[in-house]
């Protein structure tokens, strides 16, 4: 993120957070906030970090959807809808540290994460994005996405585009495969159709191959970002798709078809005039298909 962001992004998180704390969580934040920004080593930021929930508490920060708005209006793709009250306060004194100094600003961040518990690791994998000089953190990140950590794995994957605008090929690859292999929903993969290739696409292939030879089922999303790359050896999982009994398989089989200019999809879709009809009318898209994977 391009540090002169920075006062709109903070002016937006410190109104934020004063319509949620108390009176006291927000001066106890404001003298910390002012250590912060004079402090010459980094060192002022560690105790008040850690002490953040003591002070400010975790309530959840409850977003209107104008709210939410707003945040991607500063940031694109920054969505806090889940935050909280500590998460909140931990991200405005991260980006009250100066940083002029792009090494010294990531080596007292980095710090933080060696001896981070869930909580303030969350803080802080979700508050990449707005964090400046976002190339010092890029090993950082692709490191975390190995953690078993749910709730850590979420703040690096789910609703954030630092992995997006980041991250190397192989590093998304896994990613979205292992949001997949543990179940969460890729709709929630900030710029997941934008980075769609032709390496992930055979690996989520060879991933569905797996699961049906050992006679399990796979979650109909697997096939977006599969769609845009279609060729001869994918085909015959889409048709494996249209002729089962499930009806959203079938739906995941057109919608692949609709994004691939193969012309053997193109000619598959064609078999299937209603699930064109609904896909051309905006009645079938991925947003369907994500929200019925939800509720199943």
């Amino acid at each position: 993120m391009n540090s002169k962001y920075l006062p709109t992004i903070n002016a937006f998180l410190e109104t934020l957070f004063s319509q949620h704390a108390t009176t006291e969580a927000v001066s106890w934040l404001k003298e910390k906030q002012e250590l912060v920004r004079t402090s010459e080593t980094g060192k002022a930021l560690y105790l008040p970090f850690s002490a953040a929930p003591r002070y400010v508490g975790k309530a959840p920060v409850t977003l209107t959807s104008t709210a939410l708005q707003t945040a991607n209006e500063h940031r694109r793709g920054f969505y806090p809808a889940n935050w909280t009250l500590d998460q909140l306060a931990r991200t405005i004194l991260l980006l009250s540290l100066p940083s002029e100094n792009a090494d010294n600003y990531s080596k007292t961040v980095l710090k933080l994460f060696g001896t981070a518990d869930m909580g303030e690791l969350v803080a802080l994998y979700a508050a990449l994005p707005l964090l400046p000089h976002p190339e010092k953190f890029v090993h950082q990140a692709t490191e975390g996405i190995r953690t078993n950590m749910g709730n850590v794995y979420e703040a690096i994957a789910l609703h954030n585009p630092f992995p997006s605008e980041n991250f190397s090929e192989a590093a998304w690859n896994q990613m979205v495969l292992k949001t997949i292999f543990t179940g969460k929903s890729i709709s929630k993969i900030y710029g997941l159709d934008a980075r769609s290739n032709p390496d992930l696409a055979r690996m989520l292939s060879d991933y569905a191959h797996e699961r049906w030879a050992a006679g399990r089922t796979v979650t109909p999303e697997l096939w977006r970002p599969v769609g845009p790359h279609l060729n001869e050896t994918i085909l015959p999982d889409i048709k494996k798709l249209f002729a089962s009994f499930n009806e959203t398989e079938q739906e995941a089989a057109a919608l692949a078809c609709s994004q691939s200019t193969y012309p053997e999809a193109q000619t598959l879709l064609d078999e299937h005039p209603l699930l064109k009809y609904k896909i051309e009318e905006g009645q079938l898209n991925w947003s369907h298909i994500s929200n019925k994977a939800i509720m199943a």
